[in-house]
């Protein structure tokens, strides 16, 4: 099976990772109670033993329990063997979220993921969102000497505008830029998968099934807990899902006459974005996992890549990504660095 999976580039300093990575966030956050322990430990490393070893997580997953199911996981000699991503920049504290960017938080931040990853260095470490009070190039000087101290290899950047994203790049060669890419989010193909590709940034899709949309429809509600925050998402608004289902029929479809499910189908659509974009598909089940590196094998002609694209209109979509307190690419610009006084 590990052969399945190939390497790909991400960027253009040298890091390397599995084509297809693993998202642990709904293992320990946001997707209902964490989940048992053991199990993730167990999905983790069939993961790895799969040929995927590009796992993703983020201090506010939890917060912090997920970093620490991680370093667990790779305990034993698997360390070596990943690829391992975490982010910053979101904090919860006292019931309310801040985005922060200041070099002195970056540094406790990273310093307190170290800790609970139990490891010498993160290999790709992101800035969750953008602190849209601090310039960019103000976080960005203290992520460059957190990579010349070693304590982080590769520096990114999660939901972040062109214009922020080529801030950061002058400051210090960013590796890769996470964003959610699917067929019903496609908003960032305008403007800032074409930055990424003209600076040399690799590409990493989040979310690529639609929060497993394409796994169930319009059914995933029936099954997901009262404290999954999929339920207050725009898109799946009965008044908005009632619309949005038809996608999923139109996909489903299509999938039929490939033989693969509508999840493999859509997956495979992200593959054929090109060799430098990676999506990180989460589950918290085997079965699930092996269904998703299943769509790397399956092959999209120019002419399907054409259909899907045409389902996947603009119009077939309704609803935000996110309700409106939650930052994204659209709002991450930050101030000038003549503007920036150290306190």
């Amino acid at each position: 099976m590990a052969a399945v999976v190939k390497r790909i580039r991400m960027g253009s300093q040298g890091l390397e990772v599995s084509a297809q990575g693993l998202g642990c966030m709904g293992m320990s956050a946001f997707y209902g109670p964490p989940k048992p322990e053991p199990d993730m430990i167990a999905l983790i490393h069939h993961a790895i033993d799969s040929g995927v070893t590009f796992l993703d997580t983020s201090d506010v997953y939890g917060p912090h329990i997920n970093e620490i199911l991680l370093g667990k996981a790779l305990k034993g000699g698997m360390r070596e063997r990943v690829e391992l991503a975490t982010k910053f920049g979101i904090s919860i504290g006292d019931g309310k979220m801040e985005i922060l960017g200041d070099p002195a938080y970056v540094r406790a931040a990273c310093e307190g993921s170290l800790k609970r990853l139990d490891v010498d260095s993160i290999d790709l470490y992101y800035q969750h969102r953008i602190d849209t009070t601090v310039p960019i190039e103000v976080t960005m000087g203290e992520l460059k000497k957190l990579v010349e101290e070693g304590k982080i290899k590769y520096i990114g950047l999660s939901e972040a505008s062109a214009s922020t994203i080529r801030r950061a790049h002058a400051v210090h060669p960013i590796t890769a830029v996470q964003l959610e890419w699917s067929l019903w989010s496609r908003d960032v193909e305008e403007e800032i998968i074409p930055t990424c590709r003209e600076l040399g940034i690799g590409i990493v899709a989040y979310s690529p099934l639609g929060r497993g949309f394409f796994s169930s429809g319009p059914k995933l509600l029936e099954n997901i807990s009262k404290d999954d925050y999929r339920q207050y998402l725009p898109r799946f608004q009965p008044e908005n899902l009632e619309h949005n289902k038809k996608l999923f029929e139109r996909v489903s479809e299509m999938a039929a006459s490939k033989g693969c499910t509508p999840s493999q189908l859509a997956l495979a659509w992200v593959h054929h974005q090109g060799d430098d974009v990676c999506p990180i598909p989460g589950t918290t089940k085997i079965e699930n996992f092996n269904q998703n590196i299943g769509a790397l094998s399956i092959k999209l002609t120019p002419e399907d890549m054409a259909e899907l694209e045409a389902i996947a209109a603009a119009d077939a979509i309704k609803g935000d990504r996110y309700g409106a307190i939650s930052a994204t690419h659209k709002d991450s610009e930050t101030p000038p660095i003549s503007s920036w006084k150290a306190t």
